[in-house]
């Protein structure tokens, strides 16, 4: 393959699994359950060499360790996965190399360590600094807890600090949410994200919602939420880039950058996906059998799927819109800007030479905007 690459790492432990989750997590101690952490990890190094076979001699241009908390893996886990890439490819010199991270999981000699394996991106999963919304959220971190992780994070040698935030929880006021936006700039990280709570089906808050426990979130709610984080944020000097991130200049997520622009990823670990050539491919979910399927046949995909030209362009239109630099008009056909330049009227995209992009009212309701725009509604 030419060019350079992503690559994922999924580490899917958690000590607790938080209500609104829906990703593919399992509470699990690997403190306590050291054989089972240790065959995982083997597994990923193994994919790995799977890629490496696949890819040949490609360069790396980004790792991101997500999960799950990657931050509960061993120190000697991040280094031999590192290692293991180090061997197969070629890891650019100014690689982002990010891992995900909860608070409470955290110590100021953890991050030393994890910052000396060339991990150079923390991503701190903070979602409010109120307590009543973390504890709706099933977070188990104090509000405080992110203070002192960031303090710590600073002295380990950590140059670009990401945090995580989510608005729209049940019971979260405007002033509740305010106060998290401006705990958040105190804390001066390069990266924000801010999303909206959504309800995943088979999660512990939609059975409480579902059971009249808490309410619904409401969607003149959220709106208000976003424009107060975009006000709150672009005047602190952080820069929209996508829908729900912002940054400093120049410390953009590199790595999820790749995703919008289709640039090529390889995901690694159980439930995975991967994305090469419009070829996507997803590996087996539960990490049980992700072990398996590596030992058994060398091949940890549980299915895949080519993308048409229809599909390809469809996807490329919705993730563009989503960014800053949002999308040429000479990828859509006659009829799609057409409707792109409706929308222009509308004041919802801006069309700067030969681009359109998404205002802010237009991010309100950017999936909206793409529907419109491709004809599928």
């Amino acid at each position: 393959m030419s060019g350079a690459v992503g690559l994922y790492i999924h580490i899917p432990w958690c000590l607790v699994r938080c209500g609104y989750c829906d990703f593919n997590t399992y509470v699990f101690n690997p403190l306590t359950e050291q054989r089972y952490a240790q065959s995982y990890v083997d597994a990923l190094c193994d994919e790995v060499d799977v890629a490496h076979r696949v890819l040949g001699t490609t360069t790396v241009n980004t790792i991101y360790f997500g999960g799950g908390t990657p931050s509960l893996m061993a120190v000697q886990d991040y280094r031999r996965i590192l290692d293991q890439v180090r061997e197969g490819f070629e890891i650019a010199a100014d690689a982002e190399i990010t891992t995900e991270a909860n608070p409470e999981t955290l110590t100021l000699d953890h991050l030393e360590q994890i910052r000396a394996t060339g991990v150079n991106r923390l991503s701190l999963g903070m979602q409010s600094s109120t307590p009543h919304v973390l504890a709706t959220l099933d977070r188990v971190h104090t509000a405080g807890r992110v203070a002192e992780v960031v303090d710590w994070a600073r002295r380990a040698g950590f140059t670009n600090l990401s945090l995580d935030l989510i608005y729209g929880t049940p019971g979260e006021s405007m002033a509740d949410w305010r106060d998290s936006l401006r705990t958040a700039v105190d804390l001066a990280p390069e990266h924000v994200s801010a999303y909206s709570l959504i309800v995943e089906e088979g999660t512990r808050l939609a059975r409480r919602m579902a059971a009249g426990q808490l309410p619904h979130p409401d969607e003149d709610d959220l709106a208000d939420k976003y424009i107060c984080a975009d006000e709150i944020l672009s005047s602190a000097g952080f820069q929209w880039y996508e829908v729900s991130n912002w940054s400093k200049p120049g410390h953009e997520c590199r790595h999820n950058l790749g995703y919008w622009r289709c640039q090529p990823w390889w995901g690694i670990g159980a439930g995975a996906h991967s994305f090469i050539d419009h070829m996507r491919w997803w590996n087996h979910k539960r990490p049980e059998t992700y072990i398996q399927a590596l030992a058994d046949t060398g091949s940890p995909i549980a299915g895949s799927e080519q993308l048409t030209a229809d599909q390809a362009h469809t996807e490329s239109v919705m993730l563009a819109l989503r960014l800053r630099e949002g999308i040429d008009e000479s990828v859509l056909t006659q009829q799609e800007k057409e409707r792109a330049l409706e929308y222009v009227q509308s004041g919802h995209l801006t069309h700067p030479g030969s681009r359109f992009v998404c205002t802010r009212a237009g991010r309100l309701i950017a999936d909206g905007i793409v529907r419109e725009i491709l004809g599928a509604c």
